[in-house]
């Protein structure tokens, strides 16, 4: 009975692991058998394991700010992505596997903000890794209209060129996002000035 209870123990415990933490199962390495993909809460890693890799474990580094609550892997057409959820902010970054690297590779990312309480710096914000191509569409607050009343602006939407490197799943970590959203607020203040400048004309 004891010996039973053994077996049963090892072959349900690793099921309900795996199911804590949010696993996700889908092809991505293109050789028609399922690779595993989930988001270990203790660590604060995203880890991956592909069936072409003979299920070997590619993780990445550890995402300190992680939501307990509002964050977890998805499914995206051509991978998996991390969901990042705050109060007034959050982002989302995609993941592929790269056929001649043979590695899981960061493609893009999304970013959202509600700004303050008259929602001053809300929008989002987006960026291809493969091509460069930032897409920006922001707020902000104007004191001075409406009579000074005050009014929400929505500027004009950004649209240039935000370089990254190469940046691998065993690269990610906080630091990631957080460079791309300190070169989305560059490019915010900029363009708010301008803006700004045009309306008092």
């Amino acid at each position: 009975m004891k010996r039973i209870l053994q077996i049963f123990i090892v072959l349900i415990f690793p099921c309900n692991f795996l199911a804590a933490q949010e696993l996700l199962l889908k092809d991505i390495d293109f050789d028609s058998k399922k690779d595993s993909i989930f988001l270990d809460r203790k660590k604060s890693v995203i880890i991956c394991k592909l069936s072409s890799q003979g299920f070997k474990i590619q993780k990445s580094l550890p995402i300190e700010y992680l939501n307990e609550t509002s964050s977890g892997i998805s499914e995206t057409k051509n991978g998996f992505e991390l969901n990042n959820n705050w109060m007034r902010t959050g982002y989302s970054a995609q993941f592929r596997f790269e056929k001649k690297d043979k590695r899981i590779r960061l493609i893009g990312m999304n970013r959202y903000e509600f700004g303050n309480a008259v929602n001053d710096g809300s929008g989002e914000s987006s960026v291809n890794l493969l091509t460069g191509g930032y897409i920006g569409d922001w707020n902000y607050f104007d004191h001075f209209a409406n009579n000074e009343n005050g009014e929400l602006i929505k500027m004009q939407k950004i649209k240039t060129k935000m370089v990254f490197r190469k940046i691998y799943l065993e690269d990610f970590n906080d630091e990631i996002p957080y460079d791309f959203t300190s070169k989305c607020a560059e490019l915010y203040e900029k363009h708010k000035s301008v803006e700004m400048k045009k309306r008092k004309k």
